[in-house]
């Protein structure tokens, strides 16, 4: 071989493993030049939560919604824009003085959320369809011809940890019960997730109730009364395996039986003449709840 054929043929070499060495070269991530740009996060335009629940006592704030006794439970609430905003409806059975057919709330507001911070505003409508005021047989007038009313709502959850969440709530209706009294209540919540079994929790409120002098209007044979403020607690223990909860719970107050008589017009006190109730007592809630997201079931998924 000459020296010429030999520098073509070297020449033809080179070229070949440059090529080979671009091609392989092109199949790397970049290392220089500006970064690709994050992917911009997934939005929830629109979400839906869903929740089913059986309990053996409604308690509301510390006395008894359903005469001690169990009842079932359900809410609807469409959620937006990565549950920024949200409005539902509640319903649960009960068993009050007035005689509802149910307790049916409406809610909307607005879920802010900044860092470990969640603030909750809205408001709350509760409605208690068919119900009837309480007349005794001496024409005495112990209820409200309507005991619908309107709460406004403010809340902030603080997220410690990924275990421990401490909160504060003030909710305040200017007709409570359709009394024409105010009815302010602020309460502090905090829950921790057990180390040693996941779903496992245990969680507690306390808080307290401040109310206002029923209207003379309402009742054509009952005076201004000045309505009992109280303290409220609750304690328990819960455990989430996938959409089910089941909760255990102690709930107490701070009013006699006859402070509970005043709020709740008990027709077992009224029939047996006491003037007592045993609503607001010392009571143990069992509860068992079903919750699921169309969005978990790939209904309205982020885009």
């Amino acid at each position: 071989m000459d020296i010429t054929s030999a520098f073509i043929r070297s020449g033809l070499i080179l070229g070949l493993s440059a090529l080979s060495v671009s091609a392989q070269a092109s199949d790397l991530p970049a290392r220089s030049g500006a970064p690709l740009p994050p992917a911009p996060p997934a939005i929830t335009w629109i979400d839906a939560a869903i929740s089913i629940k059986g309990v053996t006592d409604y308690n509301f704030r510390g006395i008894s919604q359903s005469d001690r006794k169990p009842g079932a439970q359900g809410s609807v609430e469409l959620q937006f824009y990565n549950n920024l905003f949200y409005l539902g409806v509640f319903g649960a059975s009960v068993d009050l003085t007035t005689s509802p057919a149910a307790e049916i709330d409406f809610f909307a507001g607005i879920r802010p959320k900044f860092g470990p911070l969640t603030f909750d505003f809205g408001v709350i409508q509760y409605y208690y369809p068919s119900e009837k005021q309480y007349i005794d047989a001496a024409g005495v007038f112990w209820t409200p011809k309507n005991t619908d009313f309107t709460e406004a709502v403010g809340k902030v959850s603080w997220a410690v940890n990924d275990a421990f969440t401490l909160g504060g709530n003030v909710f305040y209706a200017w007709d409570w019960l359709g009394t024409g009294a105010t009815g302010t209540y602020a309460s502090v919540t905090a829950k921790y997730n057990l180390p040693f079994l996941e779903g496992l929790a245990v969680s507690g409120e306390y808080g307290h109730y401040w109310l206002g002098t029923t209207n003379l209007a309402i009742w054509s044979t009952v005076p201004p009364t000045n309505l009992p403020d109280y303290s409220y607690w609750n304690a328990g223990l819960s455990y989430t395996w996938k959409n089910l909860t089941a909760d255990i719970r102690y709930h107490d107050t701070s009013l006699s039986k006859r402070d509970c008589f005043a709020l709740t017009a008990d027709p077992g006190g009224i029939l047996s003449g006491s003037g007592r109730s045993k609503w607001c007592g010392p009571a143990v809630v069992g509860s068992l709840s079903f919750d699921i997201t169309a969005s978990s079931l790939g209904v309205f998924a982020p885009r």
